[in-house]
C-alpha cells in the first residue's frame, strides 16, 4: 500500500502565507530598526567634528547666473574640523559674499571668532582658523574604497537640533565618482546651503568628503548652487583635502593648474582626437614648446583620446603641479617632461585680419566678400572679390617685424630688402580649403604676427603673395556700411539694401499657416513654426525654419530666451518680428522653454544646449553664427549660456540685461562677441553700462547702444537694424 500523500488545502495554504508574511514583516521591521540605529550611530560618531558657521555683513547677493544673482541666506552653515589645532574646512560658497565677521560654534563649546586662512579655488573650499586646541578630527575614507551605490549621509549643523548636539542628517547613496572633471563624489542625499561645508559620511561613521556646490561648466564660488535639493550633490574627497592641508595652513591660495591650450574647433570635440587649436602665451604648453597642430595622446602616461579625457586628467591638478605630455607632431611622437602647470592665463588680444569670407563657396580657397576699412587686410591691398588660395604662418611663434618693403608681384623684381626670416623658420604656403580653416589659422596667432597670403585677384586673375601684419580685433566692430549679403544663391551679385520688415509684425501674416503640408515639404525638411519635445528629457521648445530654407546654404541660429513668465508663449510674436530677416539672410530661430514660471535658472543650461544641438544636427548650420538672444532675465540667461557653452555660442545679444558675475577670459579658438542694448530710463542702466566695461576690459568685441527715452522696451528700429548687420557679420576674420 502506498503511503498517504500529504496535501495542502486552501485554508492551510493561506495560513502558511500569513505566517510567512508575518515573519517577513518582522524581518523588515528588524532591517528598518537596524538601518535606523546604524544611521544614528554614524551621525553620532561624526557629530564632534561638525561645526556651525555664522557670518555677518558683506553683500546681500553673490555670483549670478540668470536673475539678479543669488541672495545670500542669513542662516548658519556648516564646517568640518580637519586639524586638532583649530583648522576648519568649509565650502567657499559660505563666504562668497565677503562677510565682515565669521563665527564658529564648536560642539559643546561657546561661539568663537574665525578668520579665513586660505582658499582652494579649484575645489571651492575655504580653510578657517579658530583659537582652539586638542580638537577631534575625522577619519578619511580612501577614495579607492568609495563605491557607487554605497550608503551616504550628508551632515550639517545649521539649525538647532533635537536632541542637542546632533547634526542634521540626509540619507542617500553615492551615485557617481570622479565627477566635476575628476574632483568630486556625487550623491543623491539632500545637499543645500544649510549643509555646504559639512561632511559626507559612510554608514560606519567615516568621512568621505566635504559637501560643496559644483558644476562642470563653472568654477566660481556659486557654481552649481542652483542644483541644491535636486538629487545632485557633490563632495570633495577628504583624502584630497588632507593632501593639500599643509599648503592651505601656510596661507597659500590654491588655483587650478592649466596647460594653456584650446582644442581645434570641432562639433565633436568629445569624440575626436585632441588636436591643439591654440596655445596661450606664457602658458605651460608654450614654455615647453608645444604648438598648435600638435595632437595630445597622453598625460603622465595616461592615454588621452579626446578633450573630455584631458579635462579629467588635468581637472584635479593644481598650479605648480608637474606633468609629462606626449603629443604627435608630423606623424612622430614627442614627449615633453617637467611641464609646470600655471594658473589661468588671460588670453591675448584677439587677432584681426579684417575681412568677411564668402559663405557656401564651392570653389577652392576663400573669396573675400568684404574688407573692413582701415584694417590690416585693407592696408595690405586685399579687395572684395579677391580669393585667398594659400596661407603661410609659423604656428605658436611671434614673427619678426615686417619689412617696410612689401613683396612685389611675380612680374616685378624682388625688393632690395626682402622680408627678414622668421624665428623658428618660415612655413611654406599651404592651400586654404575653407573659411573655417582660415579662421582657425588666424585665431591661433598673436596680434601683430605676420601672415603670408597667396591671393588670386578678382580682376585679371593674377596671383600675388602679400604679407599682412595682423591687427587687434576692434572692440566695436560693426562698420558704417553693411557688407553685401552672403549666400550660395546671390553671393556678391548685388546689394539688397536694408533688410525688410521691422519691429512690428505684419498684421496680415498668419503664423498658423506656416506649418507646411506634407506635399509641400522640400526634401522631407520641415519648415515654418514647429513645436518640438525632447523624447528623453521631456523638454519643450519651438523652432522656426524659413520657407526659403535650402540645405546647400549654411544658416545662422538665433536662440531666443524668453522673458519671465512667457514660457515660450511668445513664439508667434517673435517669429513675426524676425521672419523677414530670417528668410532674407538665412537664419533659424530656436525658442527653448523654461520650466520655471519665474524665468530661467542656470541649471537649465544643459537642456537648452541639448535643444540647440538637436536642431543643429537636423539642418545645415553655420557654427560661426550661433547667437544667444534675450531680454531681461532672458538676456541674463543669454550671458550665462554664452560663457558656459563656448564650444557652441559665438554671439550674445541682449536687451535690458546685465552680467551677474565677472566675465571669463577670452578663448582664442572660441571667439565670443556681444551686442548690448540698454534703455536710458532702465533702472538697470548703470549695471548694463558696467557690463559693457567689464567685457571690453577682458578684450571682447562689444557693440553697445543706449536708447534715449527707452526703459525696458525691446529695441528701436535703428538698433534693430544694427543688430541684424552684426548677426550677419559674426564670421569675420
Amino acid at each position: 500500500m502506498y503511503p498517504q500523500r500529504r496535501t495542502i488545502t486552501g485554508w492551510s495554504l493561506a495560513l502558511a502565507v500569513a505566517v510567512a508574511a508575518a515573519g517577513a514583516a518582522r524581518g523588515q521591521e528588524d532591517v528598518y530598526e537596524a538601518n535606523e540605529k546604524a544611521v544614528k550611530a554614524a551621525a553620532a560618531a561624526v557629530a564632534p567634528v561638525v561645526v556651525k558657521i555664522e557670518t555677518s555683513g558683506g553683500s546681500e547677493t553673490v555670483g549670478g547666473g540668470p536673475g539678479a544673482g543669488i541672495r545670500k541666506g542669513v542662516g548658519p552653515t556648516s564646517g568640518l574640523i580637519v586639524d586638532k589645532d583649530g583648522y576648519i574646512i568649509s565650502s567657499a560658497f559660505n563666504f562668497a559674499n565677503k562677510p565682515n565677521s565669521i563665527f564658529v560654534t564648536l560642539p559643546g563649546r561657546p561661539r568663537v571668532v574665525a578668520k579665513i586662512v586660505a582658499n582652494d579655488t579649484t575645489r571651492m573650499l575655504t580653510l578657517l582658523k579658530v583659537d582652539a586646541k586638542d580638537l577631534p578630527v575625522p577619519v578619511a575614507v580612501p577614495k579607492k574604497d568609495v563605491q557607487v551605490g554605497q550608503w551616504a549621509l550628508a551632515l550639517g549643523r545649521a539649525l538647532d537640533s533635537d536632541p542637542p548636539g546632533a547634526p542634521s542628517v540626509s540619507l542617500g547613496i553615492i551615485s557617481a565618482t570622479g565627477r566635476i572633471w575628476g574632483k568630486a563624489l556625487q550623491t543623491d542625499a539632500k545637499v543645500s546651503p544649510v549643509n555646504y561645508g559639512g561632511p559626507l559620511v559612510t554608514i560606519d561613521g567615516r568621512v568621505m568628503g566635504v559637501l560643496v556646490p559644483a558644476s562642470p561648466r563653472g568654477d566660481t564660488d556659486t557654481a552649481g548652487v542652483e542644483w541644491y535639493d535636486s538629487g545632485i550633490g557633490f563632495a570633495i574627497p577628504l583624502e584630497d583635502v588632507y593632501a593639500v592641508l599643509p599648503k592651505l595652513k601656510a596661507g597659500r591660495d590654491l588655483k587650478r593648474g592649466m596647460l594653456g591650450i584650446t582644442p581645434q574647433q570641432t562639433t565633436e570635440q568629445y569624440n575626436v582626437a585632441l588636436t591643439i587649436g591654440s596655445v596661450a602665451p606664457d602658458s605651460a604648453a608654450a614654455k615647453a614648446g608645444i604648438k598648435a597642430g600638435d595632437t595630445i595622446v597622453a598625460i603622465d602616461g595616461k592615454p588621452v583620446e579626446n578633450f573630455s579625457q584631458l579635462q579629467h586628467v588635468l581637472g584635479p591638478k593644481y598650479e605648480g603641479d608637474v606633468v609629462t605630455v606626449k603629443v604627435t607632431r608630423d606623424g612622430k611622437d614627442e614627449e615633453f617632461a617637467g611641464l609646470v602647470l600655471t594658473a589661468a592665463v588671460t588670453a591675448a588680444t584677439q587677432p584681426f585680419l579684417g575681412i568677411l569670407p564668402l559663405r557656401d563657396d564651392p570653389e577652392p580657397g576663400v573669396e573675400v566678400r568684404h574688407v573692413y576699412p582701415n584694417s590690416p587686410a585693407a592696408a595690405a591691398g586685399l579687395k572684395t572679390g579677391d580669393r585667398i588660395m594659400k596661407i603661410g604662418i609659423t604656428a605658436g611663434v611671434v614673427p619678426a617685424p615686417a619689412p617696410k618693403d612689401r613683396p612685389a608681384p611675380k612680374d616685378r623684381p624682388a625688393p632690395k630688402n626682402p622680408p627678414a626670416p622668421k624665428k623658428g623658420g618660415e612655413q611654406p604656403l599651404v592651400p586654404v580649403v575653407g573659411r573655417a580653416q582660415l579662421a582657425g589659422n588666424i585665431s591661433r596667432l598673436p596680434a601683430n604676427s605676420d601672415v603670408r597670403l597667396e591671393i588670386k585677384r578678382k580682376e585679371g586673375g593674377k596671383t600675388e603673395t602679400l604679407t599682412v601684419k595682423l591687427g587687434v580685433l576692434p572692440p566695436d566692430l560693426l562698420g558704417d556700411q553693411a557688407p553685401l549679403p552672403s549666400s550660395a544663391e546671390k553671393a556678391l551679385a548685388q546689394e539688397k539694401g536694408a533688410p525688410k520688415g521691422g519691429l512690428e509684425p505684419k498684421k496680415e501674416e498668419k503664423i498658423e499657416d506656416d506649418k507646411k503640408d506634407d506635399d509641400k515639404k522640400k526634401d522631407e525638411i520641415e519648415t515654418g513654426l514647429l513645436e518640438r519635445k525632447d523624447p528623453v528629457l521631456g523638454r519643450e521648445y519651438w523652432v522656426f525654419v524659413p520657407e526659403t530654407y535650402n540645405k546647400n546654404i549654411s544658416h545662422g541660429v538665433i536662440i531666443w530666451l524668453h522673458s519671465a513668465g512667457k514660457g515660450g508663449r511668445d513664439a508667434k510674436d517673435v517669429v513675426k518680428i524676425w521672419r523677414d530677416y530670417c528668410e532674407d539672410n538665412h537664419f533659424i530661430l530656436i525658442g527653448p522653454k523654461s520650466k520655471n514660471a519665474e524665468g530661467w535658472v542656470a541649471s537649465e543650461t544643459e537642456g537648452v544646449i541639448q535643444d540647440v544641438r538637436t536642431v543643429v544636427g537636423q539642418y545645415t548650420v553655420d557654427r560661426s553664427r550661433v547667437i544667444a538672444h534675450g531680454m531681461g532675465i532672458g538676456g541674463q540667461m543669454a550671458f550665462y549660456l554664452g560663457f558656459n557653452a563656448r564650444d557652441l555660442i559665438r554671439g550674445v545679444a541682449v536687451s535690458g540685461a546685465a552680467l551677474g558675475a565677472a566675465p571669463k577670459d577670452t578663448v582664442p579658438n572660441q571667439p565670443l562677441a556681444f551686442f548690448i542694448i540698454g534703455g536710458e530710463k532702465d533702472p538697470l542702466i548703470k549695471d548694463i553700462v558696467e557690463t559693457k566695461t567689464k567685457l571690453t576690459d577682458k578684450k571682447f568685441s562689444v557693440i553697445y547702444r543706449q536708447i534715449a527715452e527707452f526703459g525696458k522696451e525691446y529695441l528701436d528700429e535703428k538698433s534693430f537694424s544694427e543688430l541684424r548687420i552684426w548677426m550677419d557679420t559674426l564670421d569675420h576674420i
